[in-house]
This record gives structure tokens, C-alpha cells and sequence, in this order.
């Protein structure tokens, strides 16, 4: 299935059961929210430069070497196969939600490549052609390192991420402006650091409320497609994908672990997240539907 920036929350619901999700969600805030200065840092800590034509050419099967490995990752299907003959088709469904991911290297490349880093990026038209694709080389072995930093040898998840761990060397590549959160801004910050300061108490509170709204599963559905909707059609496409991304730090920073965004846990704070952003578009259904968890959890 391939990723795309109005369905953030599905990209979301991978990284937080991902080793370094965390990560890959950095590396993607930083392309949404570049500026000049963030490209030209990025750009000067590429590993080609300086090399000459037969040591370009070793990096390239490097690379490509590489992204062969990443494809290692377990996919829901690989999952499935691997519960197949357990016969229990609860565990079946079980392996596949904690094991195996919606999407792969290829898909997320894709996405940073041509959606983060595409056409519709601010810069896109106004930063050189050769230093925007440098930083985006950067920002894409990143991608693919951290997100199979389960399968790959440590030597070769370092290759390909330590140009962009040398490029934040200097600080943070990216901030809230470049994401243009907009009005929603102070109400995201404060839910999401709510999120990130959870203690055991707090994350059984969200476990329970998950568990009372179970039966609402259809209308949260319907609900996050039309706030995905509504994203696409006022263009908040990339405020919201920024949004979820910041979700997915608070989430896994707070303490929930890959079980945890299995059982409904990252679905209801991403939710939560879609109904702050586009609060003034939702109808108010959608938006009660969405904001469900955390209600029940200010009345516990």
C-alpha cells in the first residue's frame, strides 16, 4: 500500500512499531519543514562529495545493496505467513499488527522523494537544483536506514544515516514554522506534550478508553476519512502529515511500545491529533467521534 501524506495517521500506525520510527518520523518533519538554510546543511554533509567517479560508483551499489536489505522488514503478508499455521486466527491477526508493516522502504522513499520533497514543497523552484537533490539523498538514505534499522547491520544503518546525524550536529534542521500548523498549533502542542509526559497511570487511562470504544470502530473511520478529506481540500495536507509525524514522537516518547499502537492506542491519540488540526472544518460529529477518547479520559 503506498504511503501518502493525507493518510499521515496509516504512515504513523508503521512508525510507531518500528524500531526507529521515532527517527523516520524526524527525518520527514525535517523535509516538510525545511528551510534554505536546513537544505544547504544537508547538502554539505552528503557523502559524495569530494569522492571521485570510481568511489561514486561504490557508494551507488552500496546504496542499492542496501535498500535490497531494507525489504527485510516484515510486511503484513510476510506476517501473515509467518502466524499462517498457528491455526488461531486471533493470533494470526495479532502477529500481523505487531509485526508487520502496511508499507515498505520503496513506498516511503516514494513518498519523502515526491511528496515531502515534491513539487508542492515551498522551496521547491526557488533553492539549486544540485544542492536540493543532494539533501534530498541525504534525507532518503536516512529514511530507509532508520526505517529498517531492525534489519540491517549496524554498519551499514550508520552509512546511511550519518550524514544527517552530522547535518543536526549544528541544531534542529527544522522548527513549527516551516510546518504551518497554523491556529491549531497551541492546542496540538499541548495535547502532544500531555502525550509525551504520560506516566503508567496515564497510559493505562488511554488503554482504557481505547477499550471502551471499541464499538465505535466504524464511525472513528469515517471520521478520519473526512478529516483527510477536508485536509486535502483546504490544503492543509502537509500541516496535517506534520501534525501526525509530532504525534508519533509524543506517542513513543510518553511510553507506549509497538503493542500498544497495535491495539487501537496510536489510532485514538491520531484521531485526537486530525480533530485538532482541522477543528474548523469537521462537522461536529466527527469531531466528537474523534476527540471520544480523550474525553473519557479528563472524566475518569
Amino acid at each position: 500500500m503506498p504511503y501518502s501524506l493525507v493518510s499521515a495517521a496509516t504512515l504513523g500506525f508503521d512508525l510507531v512499531r518500528l524500531p526507529a520510527g521515532r527517527q523516520v518520523a524526524e527525518v520527514l518533519l525535517t523535509g516538510l519543514g525545511a528551510d534554505a538554510a536546513a537544505v544547504a546543511r544537508l547538502a554539505a554533509v552528503h557523502s559524495a562529495r569530494g569522492l571521485d567517479r570510481e568511489r561514486r560508483g561504490v557508494r551507488v551499489v552500496r546504496s542499492r545493496r542496501a535498500r535490497e536489505m531494507a525489504a527485510g522488514v516484515p510486511h503484513m503478508r510476510s506476517a501473515a505467513d509467518a502466524a499462517h499455521g498457528a491455526g488461531d486466527r486471533t493470533a494470526l491477526l495479532v502477529a500481523q499488527l505487531e509485526q508487520g508493516t502496511i508499507g515498505d522502504a520503496p513506498t516511503l522513499e516514494r513518498l519523502l522523494r515526491e511528496d515531502v520533497l515534491g513539487r508542492e514543497h515551498p522551496l521547491r523552484a526557488d533553492v539549486d537544483v544540485d544542492l536540493w537533490d543532494e539533501a534530498t539523498e541525504v534525507l532518503a538514505d536516512a529514511a530507509v536506514g532508520f526505517w529498517a534499522a531492525g534489519v540491517l547491520p549496524p554498519l551499514v544503518r550508520r552509512e546511511l544515516t550519518a550524514a544527517f546525524d552530522k547535518a543536526q550536529d549544528a541544531g534542529p534542521l527544522a522548527t513549527s514554522a516551516g510546518w504551518g500548523l497554523g491556529p491549531a498549533e497551541p492546542e496540538l502542542t499541548a495535547f502532544l506534550d500531555a502525550v509525551r509526559d504520560l506516566d503508567e497511570l496515564g497510559r493505562t487511562r488511554w488503554r482504557l478508553a481505547v477499550d471502551e470504544g471499541r464499538a465505535a470502530h466504524r464511525p472513528w473511520a469515517t471520521a478520519m476519512h473526512e478529516a483527510s478529506w477536508a485536509a486535502h481540500v483546504s490544503g492543509r495536507t502537509r500541516a496535517l502529515a506534520a501534525a501526525q509525524l509530532l504525534a508519533v514522537q509524543a506517542f513513543l516518547d510518553g511510553g507506549f511500545d509497538l503493542r500498544d499502537g497495535a491495539a487501537g492506542v496510536w489510532n485514538a491519540i491520531a484521531g485526537v491529533v486530525q480533530a485538532i488540526v482541522l477543528d474548523d472544518l469537521l462537522g461536529e460529529e466527527s469531531a466528537t467521534v474523534l476527540r471520544a477518547p480523550s474525553g473519557r479520559i479528563a472524566g475518569a
